[in-house]
C-alpha cells in the first residue's frame, strides 16, 4: 500500500508531554512546498491503555478543540499510566475556515474514512487517522456538537453495535463521561464515518453533542473538559476519582429513522417545542412558513416518536431536506 504523506513530528513511544504536528505536504498558490500543519500533543507515562482525544472533526464544533487545547496544556504527565493522544483539530483546513467541510477539497472528514494515502488532503487526513492513529488506541473519543445548522442538548453516546462485548465497554465509557444525557445511538447514516472505522477495529468509540450555533457556552465547555477527565479514569490512565456530573446523567434512546424530522419544504422555521421539551408521536415540533409571498399557510412538521426534544435546525431559515428536529426516547 502506497505510504501515509503525513509525518508526525513527535516520538508516540517516548515519555513525557510532547508538542508538535502532524505535517501533511500541499502544495498550493501561496506555498509552492507547504504543508498543513495539524497539531498535536502525546502524554505517555509507561505502560497502559492509550486514548486518542480528536476534536475539530467538523471545523465549525468548538466544544471539543477548548478541551483539548486545554487539556494538552495543563495534562501532568506524572499523573498519567499510558498513553493520551490528543488532537484538538482534527480537521485543521476546516478548522481554520470555521466550516464543516473542508475550504480546500470541500470533503466532509466525517464520511470520508478510510481515506486515501494518494486522494485529497482530507482523504489523506483520514487515511492516516486510519492506518497510524487508530491501531494504537484502545479508546476514542472524538467531540462533536452541533455546528452552524443544529442545537443540540449536551449528550454522550455511543453506538448499538453487533458485538454486545465491545458495546458494552463504550456505554461504560458514556456513563463515565457523565454529560447531562446519554444516548444509545443507531447511526443512519455510518458509511465513512469516523465511529464506524474504529467500532469496525474493535475499538471502543464514544462521541458527543455538546450544543451548536457554531458557538460555545461555559457550561458546555465544561462538560467537555470535566467529561474527558473522568473517560480517562475510567480506563485507568488518570489518577484519581472521577468528577461527579450536578446531576445524573438521563439515558436516552435513538432506535431509528423515525427520530429524524426532516423538513420537505424550505421557508422560515418556527420552533414548537424548545430543546429539552417532552413530546407525544403526532404533536407539532416547528412549522415551516412560505416566504415568497405572504398569506400563505405554514407547513406543519410533526412528531413520529414519543420522547425529548434533542436537536433542532439553528438557523432560521431552512430549506427542502434539512433536519428540522430531532426526538429522543427517554429510558
Amino acid at each position: 500500500m502506497i505510504p501515509s504523506p503525513i509525518v508526525a513530528t513527535i516520538d508516540f513511544a517516548a515519555d513525557g508531554a510532547r508538542h508538535g504536528f502532524l505535517r501533511l505536504p500541499y502544495s498550493r498558490d501561496d506555498s509552492a512546498w507547504g504543508s498543513v500543519m495539524i497539531p498535536i500533543t502525546v502524554i505517555r507515562n509507561g505502560s497502559g491503555p492509550t486514548a486518542l482525544l480528536t476534536g475539530g472533526n467538523h471545523g465549525d464544533e468548538y466544544e471539543g478543540p477548548i478541551a483539548l487545547f486545554d487539556l494538552a496544556r495543563t495534562l501532568d504527565p506524572a499523573t498519567v499510566s499510558g498513553t493520551v493522544i490528543i488532537v484538538p483539530a482534527l480537521n485543521y483546513p476546516a478548522f481554520r475556515a470555521a466550516t464543516r467541510t473542508s475550504p480546500i477539497d470541500k470533503v466532509n472528514l466525517n464520511r470520508a474514512f478510510p481515506g486515501a494515502p494518494d486522494g485529497t488532503v482530507t482523504q489523506k487526513i483520514a487515511d492516516y487517522v486510519q492506518r497510524a492513529l487508530l491501531p494504537m488506541a484502545d479508546l476514542v473519543l472524538d467531540f462533536h456538537s452541533g455546528g452552524r445548522t443544529l442545537d443540540f442538548l449536551p449528550f454522550c453516546a455511543a453506538h448499538l453495535l453487533p458485538n454486545p462485548e465491545q458495546e458494552a465497554r463504550a456505554f461504560a465509557a458514556v456513563e463515565a463521561f457523565a454529560a447531562p444525557f446519554s444516548v444509545r445511538m443507531l447511526e443512519i447514516d455510518n458509511v465513512g464515518m469516523f465511529d464506524t472505522a474504529a467500532e469496525e477495529m474493535g475499538k471502543v468509540f464514544v462521541t458527543t453533542e455538546l450544543g451548536g450555533g457554531g458557538t460555545a457556552r461555559a457550561a458546555t465547555v465544561a462538560i467537555a473538559k470535566r467529561g474527558t477527565r473522568n473517560v480517562l479514569a475510567h480506563l485507568g490512565i488518570l489518577s484519581g476519582e472521577a468528577e461527579p456530573a450536578p446531576e445524573p446523567t438521563r439515558w436516552l434512546d435513538m432506535p431509528s429513522g423515525d427520530c429524524f424530522v426532516l423538513s420537505e419544504d424550505e421557508g422560515l422555521m418556527e420552533p414548537m417545542v424548545d430543546l429539552g421539551g417532552a413530546v407525544a408521536a403526532g404533536d407539532v415540533v416547528a412549522r415551516i412558513h412560505p416566504v415568497t409571498r405572504a398569506g400563505l399557510a405554514p407547513v406543519e412538521l410533526r412528531a413520529r416518536l414519543d420522547g425529548l426534544l434533542v436537536a433542532r435546525h439553528f438557523p432560521g431559515l431552512v430549506k427542502a431536506g434539512d433536519c428540522a428536529a430531532v426526538v429522543a426516547v427517554a429510558l
